[in-house]
């Protein structure tokens, strides 16, 4: 196993998250975004953007070693394998002074939940804390490790 495999593994998770807060972030901005796409002819909603994460996979080495029996499965770190669109419906709301408001006054907002975006960017920002404190934690083992050397 290598000595920098920890924190290689935590800095994809980093990585992972930090992504996760700017998708968050644009969602936010976009909340209340009318006009987020051209579609046969019209203007579409902004749609709320999702991000999907994967393990990433194994190398030849790791399954070379798994087969030997030599196998020390600990995993390989996270991967974003893509960013989607939600196909939740969009909030529909009364305002016929709104320059989108159909014939009958109602305007389709995004499907953007402010209360949903705010829990989403809690569990990211405590996932990229945690994943700093193990990354520093493994720095600091190196560190230890290299004292002991003097």
């Amino acid at each position: 196993m290598s000595m920098f495999k920890s924190m290689n593994i935590s800095a994809s998770a980093l990585t992972a998250q930090r992504l996760r807060m700017d998708v968050i972030s644009s969602n936010m901005a976009n909340v209340d975004s009318t006009r987020g796409k051209f579609v046969n002819g019209e203007w579409e909603p902004y749609k709320r953007k999702l991000v999907e994460t994967a393990p990433k996979e194994q190398n030849f080495q790791s399954f070379l070693q798994k087969a030997s029996g030599n196998s020390n499965d600990i995993g390989s770190g996270v991967k974003v394998t893509r960013i989607k669109e939600d196909d939740a419906p969009f909030r529909i709301v009364f305002d016929p002074e709104h320059p989108d408001a159909n014939e009958e006054g109602y305007v389709q907002l995004p499907n953007v939940d402010p209360l949903k975006e705010m829990i989403d960017l809690m569990s990211a920002t405590r996932s990229y804390e945690a994943n700093v404190t193990v990354f520093n934690a493994s720095k600091g083992i190196m560190m230890k490790t290299l004292e002991l050397g003097k």
